[in-house]
This record gives structure tokens, C-alpha cells and sequence, in this order.
């Protein structure tokens, strides 16, 4: 025996149905047998119990060979939905999804200088919640969950739910799951999903975008920071790797993080800008960061062919050069399939840059994994991280077997409060 109950069974045959609809669908009943590897008896009731839980509908029907058409079925969008929310480095961005991952409604609060204050993320996290709510007339008892990315190590904890440990945005024990859960506009029994950024946008290009059907990648986030996902079979739904503080210089430039000569303080946006202003180029005032990058770029690379700005160009070819040492400890270390680029600075520069950081990659990793390893861009675009996070309720949902969790107590936990207490001034 191996401790399975038939609770566990059945649960276990509905994920498997729900899976396979969800990313193969629409199948018919016959042809979900095979993909699923359960009986058509099994697969009957379980069509039969997901139908009548709303979580599947009809799609059309195929004909069969000399019988009657097969009925084809789907999940059905509208049966649940998600809010994804990314903590970034220039704004705070809310998104509303139904089942499918169609954005319904979104909400963005920018951020001021990197302003990373924890009561006013919380307020644009708990806004932007109302806000996609209201506008997609969705009550929050439809949700199944809210899937936030954050930059920074999170930690669960009995008493506070999910911490953020922050160093490079001054986050220390940021017990924000409890912080979220107070004055929520959301009941207790709608859950809260808190991971790295880098970690939910791994999820999002390894179940979406360039990453599906790899058994092993590694996902790069490239915005103001640098992180990493690694997803392994070992690491199934991946492993946030703090990528950007590996020393690639020793006695090099100080990160934000305190250390010296970390990958972030030569190829996060952040430092590419400070090492443009440095070498004597001239960022644009006033702008965020996607602004300016985009503008440094432009210097290095103009669009009507007249010569560029060389201090740009320069320090634009240095970086590439240590993206691609940085991706070949990657490769040197977990020997990926695939290494894909993503985040918002990652998507700017890789679309000029990626055959350079291709080429400093392969020169400096082992011959072997670097003759294995694909290096492309992610196909999500900027919205990845939030698409992301959505999934982490998502993937929860379908590890139910399509039912939502129990409802919890309403409002924090005793404990959560004693946390919040110790950190108030008063």
C-alpha cells in the first residue's frame, strides 16, 4: 500500500483531466484516455464530476470513424480566476485573468526613484486588487488565489505567512503576507501566493512561453536587478537562483546588495545607466529606467545609421560581454537545454545584443554544455513575471483537483498581529 486514499485517487484523476484539457484541449472523451492514462469509465466520471462543477464546457465535436461525432471539451474560462501582481523595479503592476489566462483587467502604480517604502506597496498592491475587481465586476470570492512576484528571498514562517528578505531593496523580514492580509479587501478565504519575480517568470516562460517541453532551463530576469529560475526534473516548478551576486569581478564595482563585483553591478539596468553617466555619457534626466535605457540603446545604436554614441556602445558591448560569463557559469554549473532572456532590460538589450552575449557565453563556458545549451529571449514579453504569479494560485487549483482550498479564519492569525505589532513605531 502506498497511503493512497481514494480521496487521493480521485483527485489525482482530476488534475490529470483538467492538465491535459488545459494545455491540449479541446479533446474528446475518447481521446483523453490515452493522453491521461486513465480508463474510459475513469475518464467518464471524472468528465461527468468537472461538467458538473462548471470547470468544463463543450467545444464544437469532431466526427469519429463510422460512429456519431465525439463531443470535445474544454476549461471553461470563466470558471475561476487569478490576479497577478509584479513588484518591480519602476512600477507596480496588477493583472486580473480568468481561468485561461486572458487578462480581464489591469491596474499600475509607478514607483518614484526605486522607491521600495513597504506600507506604500502594499497600499498599490491592495489597490490595484480593488481596482482590476471593480473594473472586470468579478467578486472576490471568485478568485482562487493572488500570485505575487517580489524582488528578494521569501521565506514562510509559521507565524507571518510568507517573509521577503529584500537586501538590494532594503527588505529585511518583511513579513508582507501578513501585511496584506491586514485590511484586505479580500476574505480570508482567498489565498495569497508570494515568490521571487525570477521564480514566477520561470513559471510563465516554462509553461507558456520558450521554455515548454525543456527538462531543464534555466529562465534569466534582467530588469534594474538580475535573477534566475532554475527548473530541473529534480526542481520541477524551479528554484530561484540569486544569480545577479555572483562575483564576476573580485574588488569590482559595489552592488547594490553591499558586496563588490557582483554580475548585478555591471548588467543590472541600474549600473549599466551609472556606468554610462560615469564614462561621461549623458542619461536622460527625470525619465525611469525603461526610458533611459531605452534611450541609451538608442545612442549606442541609432535608427538612421549616423554614427552612435560610443561611450554607450562601449559599455553596451562590456555588459554583453559579462552576461555571457554569467551565462556560462550557468551553463558550467546545471548544464541546461535552454537559457532563456526575459524581463523588461533583458528584452531591450537582448533584441541588439543577444548574438554577442551568444557568442562571450559559449568562449567562456566547458565545450560540452555549451554545445547543448540554446540561448534565445523569452516569448511572454514585460508581462511575464505577472502572468507568472497568476499561475502559483493556478498551479495550486489544478493540484486540488480543480477545488478550491477550504475557507480560512478572516483576518491574520494571532501570531501574524504580534509580528505586525513588533514592527510598528508606536
Amino acid at each position: 500500500m502506498n497511503g493512497r486514499t481514494v480521496r487521493d485517487l480521485r483527485r489525482a484523476n482530476r488534475t490529470a483531466v483538467l492538465q491535459r484539457l488545459y494545455f491540449d484541449g479541446p479533446l474528446s472523451r475518447f481521446e483523453l484516455g490515452p493522453v491521461t492514462g486513465l480508463s474510459s469509465g475513469s475518464v467518464s466520471n471524472v468528465v461527468a464530476d468537472l461538467v458538473a462543477d462548471g470547470l468544463l464546457e463543450e467545444a464544437g465535436s469532431v466526427d469519429s470513424d463510422g460512429g456519431r461525432p465525439r463531443t470535445l471539451l474544454r476549461v471553461a474560462p470563466g470558471s475561476g480566476h487569478m490576479i497577478g501582481v509584479d513588484v518591480g523595479e519602476t512600477r507596480v503592476r496588477v493583472e486580473l485573468f480568468d481561468l485561461t489566462l486572458t487578462e480581464l483587467a489591469r491596474a499600475e502604480r509607478p514607483l518614484t526613484q526605486l522607491s521600495y517604502d513597504v506600507e506604500a506597496i502594499v497600499g498599490h498592491i491592495r489597490d490595484g486588487i480593488a481596482e482590476v475587481l471593480a473594473d472586470a465586476a468579478i467578486e472576490p470570492e471568485a478568485l482562487l488565489g493572488v500570485g505575487i512576484g517580489v524582488p528578494g528571498i521569501v521565506a514562510r514562517t509559521p507565524e507571518s505567512g510568507a517573509v521577503v528578505h529584500g537586501q538590494t531593496i532594503g527588505w529585511d523580514a518583511v513579513p508582507l503576507e501578513a501585511l496584506l492580509r491586514t485590511g484586505s479587501p479580500l476574505p480570508g478565504s482567498v489565498r495569497y501566493f508570494i515568490d521571487n519575480g525570477a521564480k514566477t517568470l520561470g513559471q510563465a516562460e516554462m509553461w507558456f512561453g520558450g521554455g515548454r517541453g525543456a527538462r531543464s532551463a534555466v529562465v534569466v530576469l534582467f530588469g534594474s536587478g538580475v535573477g534566475a529560475c532554475l527548473v530541473t526534473p529534480e526542481v520541477e516548478h524551479g528554484r530561484a537562483v540569486e544569480w545577479g551576486h555572483l562575483t564576476v569581478r573580485v574588488r569590482g564595482r559595489r552592488c547594490r546588495c553591499g558586496a563588490l563585483g557582483c554580475l548585478e553591478a555591471y548588467a543590472g539596468a541600474e549600473s549599466l545607466l551609472e556606468r554610462w553617466r560615469e564614462e561621461g555619457g549623458r542619461p536622460p534626466e527625470g525619465v525611469d529606467e525603461e526610458t533611459a535605457l531605452t534611450a541609451m540603446i538608442t545612442a549606442a545604436h541609432p535608427a538612421d545609421d549616423s554614427p552612435g554614441d560610443p561611450v554607450a556602445l562601449a559599455v553596451l558591448e562590456e555588459t554583453a560581454e559579462y552576461l555571457g560569463a554569467g551565462l556560462s557559469d550557468l551553463i558550467n554549473l546545471f548544464q541546461p537545454e535552454r537559457i532563456i532572456v526575459g524581463g523588461w532590460a533583458g528584452l531591450q538589450l537582448g533584441a541588439r545584443f543577444l548574438p554577442a552575449v551568444r557568442r562571450h557565453a559559449t568562449a567562456y563556458a566547458l565545450r560540452y554544455p555549451a554545445e547543448k545549451v540554446t540561448v534565445d529571449l523569452g516569448r511572454l514579453g514585460p508581462d511575464a513575471v505577472t502572468v507568472g504569479a497568476a499561475i502559483l494560485p493556478l498551479a495550486d487549483f489544478f493540484a486540488r483537483g480543480g477545488r478550491r482550498p477550504e475557507p480560512a479564519p478572516e483576518g491574520p492569525a494571532p501570531a501574524w498581529r504580534a509580528a505586525l505589532e513588533e514592527r510598528s513605531p508606536h
